[in-house]
């Protein structure tokens, strides 16, 4: 027996893709002798009885992603075993997986014939001619039928029709038509992403209009998802489509977070310069993020898209896509492709063959160069027109011995801007057929009209010179269809770079700049004089990509890269904590009879920042620390509380937490813990005695470098520390400069002193060893029991806070504040609650059995806890002795102590009786973690402490504790 290629025990994600890609075409391999053996071959059929689409138009089948297509009566697209996803049936083949393709346009245009009667014609495009040979999954379309259905007879008859063809339409008005499709769509998200540029806002009123199709588009994207919703299955996987649909993986992903979303562009995607023009383009690439992958044509769109959401929204950009607090949206590209073996099979039928020996006739005597476009301002329709022109102007005895075909499809004929352009190639082409044309012969056949499917692919047989000059185009399937009806000639395609095509067929195909008309025109000479070795090797090679690249390959891998992809995720989700059970946590406080409030500041009690999406945010607004107003009641009704001691451990210095938290009655612990106070008295030290701070002056020097050349960057120099930051700086160029900082740190300045270098997600902080939060933390308890002559033991821990880590991959460094109290709980898994048998207030269930935290229970036991499961009470926490001394630079004017001052404890003292039922870590927007919990945002923490104040004002539970110390 043959051994395993893969590692079966632990599969990398390569892997596991490779292994479905193998079993794919294993799949389709038996698929197809399986139908030669039952049937006797597939037919005479121009698609082997896909579905009828002789009469689809080449013009509208290069409009990219309007719609797609079903075989009439088939199961239309599928995705067959994906990602291990396929079940048996009883008679033992695999259950196909079902896809939701959803796209602006079905593929169907319907046409009404009577009150409660309607034909469906097939329609065509870009997706359409991708989608023709997927025959392999079971799909259901979602999308608009193209006309407006107001009544509900007409729309009940609409959907009955189209359920036949296995599409589900989506209704909208014409009004929703008018200002979501021919408004933002076309007018501001297609111009932008083709390069050029949002229109030209003259009045008010067009600024105003803009808003109100922003609007409608947000509409119309709820209204595809409402439907989407009405017909999901759980384990469905939903395949979003192009620019129309960019807020739809937002809103599938808000009514089922558990929903497989993979979301298409079949555009380019611009700069990150191009986009940030875009005035809502925050909430496009929020709401796109929201989708399990996001797919591409080529690198080039992927990482503009990366570069916008690292530029635009500061998020961190992967290798494998982009990561917003721990959640990685995957980013990748892929290539989309044709079914060629639906043109080979074209080219056999007798109605193609006869076109062909009818158009060799006609043109026997000259070359033959083809032009196949939609009549739009990004296909390069005049640039290839003034090329030829200077070609034939360079090469008089070239004048009747070639021809071009232009194929121009009108489209957009209401758009001034279109009327121009149509005028603009007709005066070109009627100029240059002027010059250079006879009584008989003409250079340039122009047509402005669509060709049926059999003449179109006569006409790619017969072509000497397929030219696409695009300026830009999401992928340019002209390319494949001209290259897979190319049997014999192994003509040539002269290709713009500029084309997504290029990425895929550059190697075969003479690339130009479509703005270079020398170029092409040079191009074009060299291409009718090609040798036959060389027209040979650069066919056979796009021969190759076509074929093998097929559109039914692009669209398995999508899916399976999705579903892969899903898998992934639920692989990072086992550290990501779940969210705080709000509920559980204010039962538990009421109580308890000592509580520890511990919180963090920045990111957590702060007041958030407006930014309109502006790069680097508001810097001077951001910078000044405020304390959300919000917070204000909830704090006093807290602190005050004499059966609870509230802490703000930050790392801010004391100045600014003085001046947020002053007016309360709770303990400030600054800079990571190393000052403490409690407010109106005096600041004192919990530093560790002998810190050596030697490196201050030379880390200091290079900070100041730095910030020097990096504009928008500033550093801060603390007592303990020094913090140089970058959030508001151009973020690569950050990045950049924090990696040579660092380079030069540990090779110099820190090279052999005793520091902890922390990497924020945009700042670089330099500490001595041991300055953490959770080093701290031990000893802020020894002062505050030491302070307030604590006697009973703190039977309550809460902990929030957005507290830094180590960079990727390290150990979480202020993050063992969550882990502190950890080895001091009982074994249990937090959700086993357990109260005193004497308690006589009992909770609700719902307060008893918080969820489960399954990053706990996967711990292995250490032998510290194992020797505590014996008993549901274990031994209060002896807190060990701490001494602080007094820095010999420092002036000792500012309250702080000496070593004969410092806090002295009763050996053996029972400081915490702490079970793991009331301890709550909790991390605030930082998804992967060492916290029991979750809160996404500050405005999550402030709506908790609101509702924790509301419940301890009321005093349901809490009893006085006479031993308790204010």
């Amino acid at each position: 027996m043959p051994g395993n290629k893969y590692n079966s025990r632990n599969p990398t994600r390569v892997e596991r893709l490779l292994r479905e890609r193998e079993q794919r075409r294993s799949n389709r391999a038996f698929l197809q002798h399986d139908a030669g053996n039952s049937h006797g071959g597939s037919g005479d059929g121009d698609d082997g009885g896909s579905c009828g689409m002789e009469r689809e138009t080449k013009g509208a089948r290069e409009v990219n992603c309007e719609c797609g297509t079903i075989p009439n009566g088939e199961a239309g697209l599928t995705a067959g075993k994906m990602s291990g996803n396929g079940c048996k049936r009883s008679n033992g083949k695999v259950m196909k997986q079902r896809l939701l393709v959803v796209a602006n346009r079905l593929p169907v245009s319907a046409v009404r014939q009577g009150e409660d009667s309607w034909a469906l014609e097939i329609s065509a495009g870009g997706l359409v001619s991708a989608l023709l040979g997927v025959k392999d999954v079971d799909a259901k379309w979602i999308g608009w039928a193209g006309v407006n259905v107001p009544d509900e007879v007409g729309q009940r008859a609409l959907t009955k029709a189209l359920a036949e063809k296995r599409c589900i339409p989506v209704f909208l008005d014409e009004e929703i038509v008018h200002q979501y499709y021919n408004g933002y769509c076309n007018n501001v998200l297609w111009p932008l992403f083709h390069y050029l540029g949002l229109p030209q806002e003259d009045r008010l009123a067009t600024t105003r209009s803009f808003q109100s199709q922003f609007d409608a588009y947000k509409r119309a994207n709820q209204m595809f998802a409402d439907v989407v919703n009405q017909h999901y299955q759980e384990g469905d996987v939903v395949w979003c489509h192009d620019y129309h649909l960019m807020f739809l993986p937002k809103y599938l992903k808000e009514y089922n977070s558990k929903m497989k979303v993979g979301w298409f562009l079949h555009t380019p995607f611009p700069s990150s310069e191009i986009h940030r023009t875009l005035p809502s383009r925050s909430e496009l690439l929020r709401s796109v993020l929201a989708a399990d992958l996001v797919g591409f044509h080529t690198y080039d769109y992927a990482r503009h898209f990366v570069s916008a959401c690292t530029r635009i929204l500061g998020l961190e950009g992967t290798p494998e896509g982009v990561e917003d607090q721990g959640r990685l949206t995957r980013v990748a590209a892929f290539p989309i492709g044709i079914d060629s073996d639906r043109f080979k099979r074209a080219l056999e039928l007798p109605a193609v063959k006869e076109h062909i020996n009818e158009l060799t006739q006609r043109f026997a005597d000259r070359k033959v160069m083809l032009g196949v476009d939609r009549l739009d301002m990004i296909k390069g329709i005049p640039q290839k027109i003034l090329a030829f022109e200077k070609f034939l102007e360079e090469n008089p005895t070239w004048r009747d011995k070639v021809v071009l075909l232009q194929i121009a499809v009108p489209t957009r004929t209401d758009v001034p801007e279109y009327q121009k352009l149509t005028s603009q190639v007709h005066e070109i082409v009627g100029r240059i057929n002027g010059r250079f044309g006879t009584l008989t012969a003409v250079p340039i056949h122009h047509l402005d009209r669509s060709l049926d499917f059999h003449a179109l692919c006569a006409l790619y047989a017969v072509t000497d010179v397929a030219l696409v000059t695009s300026l830009r185009d999401g992928m340019n399937l002209v390319s494949y269809e001209f290259v897979a009806c190319q049997g014999e000639k192994k003509g040539v395609l002269i290709l713009s770079e500029f084309a997504g095509a290029a990425q895929s067929l550059g190697a075969g195909a003479l690339l130009v700049n479509p703005w270079n008309i020398t170029e092409v025109a040079a191009s074009i000479g060299y291409a009718l004089n090609m040798p036959a070795d060389e027209r040979e090797k650069r066919h056979r090679h796009n021969y190759a990509h076509v074929t093998t690249h097929t559109a039914q390959d692009w669209a398995e891998t999508f899916v399976s890269e999705l579903n892969d992809t899903v898998v992934e995720a639920q692989i990072r989700t086992r550290q990501v904590p779940p969210v705080l059970p709000t509920q559980i946590a204010i039962g538990r406080y009421l109580q308890s009879k000592n509580r520890l409030l511990i919180l963090g500041f920045n990111a957590t009690l702060t007041e958030p920042i407006e930014s309109s999406g502006v790069r680097g945010g508001d810097q001077i607004k951001e910078m000044e620390l405020k304390l959300h107003p919000d917070l204000k009641v909830p704090l006093t009704t807290l602190s005050n509380d004499k059966q609870t001691t509230v802490v703000v451990l930050s790392g801010s210095d004391r100045s600014v937490l003085d001046d947020n938290f002053g007016e309360y009655n709770m303990w400030l612990a600054a800079e990571n813990g190393m000052f403490l106070r409690l407010t109106g008295r005096e600041w004192m030290t919990t530093m560790p005695e002998h810190l050596n701070m030697d490196w201050v002056d030379s880390v200091k020097h290079v900070f100041e470098y730095f910030t020097e050349r990096t504009p928008r960057s500033h550093f801060e120099h603390r007592e303990t520390s020094l913090v140089w930051n970058y959030k508001y700086a151009d973020v690569e160029f950050g990045r950049l400069q924090a990696r040579d900082m660092l380079q030069h740190l540990w090779t110099g300045p820190i090279s052999n002193a005793a520091v902890d270098v922390v990497q924020g997600s945009r700042s670089v902080e330099v500490r001595s060893v041991g300055v953490t939060k959770g080093a701290a933390i031990d000893r802020i308890l020894g002062e505050i029991v030491h302070s307030k002559s604590m006697v009973t033991p703190i039977d309550y821990v809460l902990c929030i806070g957005h507290f830094l880590g180590k960079d990727a991959g390290a150990v979480v460094q202020d993050e063992d504040i969550y882990t502190f109290f950890e080895p001091e709980l009982p074994s249990e898994p937090v959700n086993s609650s357990r109260l005193k048998s004497n308690d006589s207030n009992k909770q609700s269930d719902d307060c008893n059995k918080p969820p489960p935290d399954k990053r706990l229970t996967e711990k292995p036991s250490n032998s510290y806890k194992s020797s505590s499961r014996t008993s549901s009470h274990r031994n209060p926490r002896t807190l060990l002795r701490s001494e602080r001394r007094m820095p010999t630079n420092h002036n000792t004017s500012v309250g702080w102590r000496s070593p004969q001052e410092s806090m002295s404890w009763r050996e053996g003292s029972s400081v915490l009786d702490l079970k793991g039922d009331n301890y709550f870590s909790c991390a605030v927007g930082r998804k992967r973690s060492n916290a029991r919990y979750l809160l996404n945002s500050s405005d999550d923490v402030v709506s908790f402490l609101k509702e924790l104040a509301d419940a301890a004002s009321q005093g349901v539970h809490s009893v006085s504790n006479p031993n308790h110390a204010g």
